[in-house]
């Protein structure tokens, strides 16, 4: 799948860019683990990997994120739109696109997103 850059300047290429298989799947429970997210993702197609991440310091403890990869484009893009804000184990997750062209968040240090972050008040 191939989206067209916007705002192209006459005279050069548009720019493409395929969509990601890789998900990145925010907001996990402390109890979601690699088993439960592949399971909740591969209703939507063949996954290479799922894999919830997790602190260096406490390998047994989640960092709440993790990332699940698809074999094709089509199946992340349906899993990214039917489980973005819904429930998983109890929380509400955030799916979006690994390149990051999927949804609103700002990336690190987002303030404003209830998903994590935490900008500064200054």
């Amino acid at each position: 799948m191939t989206r067209e850059a916007k705002g192209a300047k006459k005279g050069e290429g548009i720019k493409k860019y395929k969509m990601s298989r890789k998900l990145f799947v925010g907001g996990l429970s402390w109890n979601t683990d690699d088993r439960s997210l592949h399971a909740a993702f591969s209703r939507f197609g063949a996954l290479e990997e799922a894999k919830v991440c997790m602190e260096r310091e406490d390998p047994s403890k989640s960092r709440g994120f993790g990332f699940v990869t698809f074999q094709n484009e089509s199946d992340a893009l349906a899993a990214q739109r039917d489980m973005n804000d819904q429930d998983l184990d109890g929380r509400r997750i955030r799916v979006d696109t690994q390149d990051g062209k999927g949804g609103k968040g700002k990336g690190k240090g987002d303030s404003g997103d209830r998903y994590g972050g935490g900008g500064s008040d200054r």
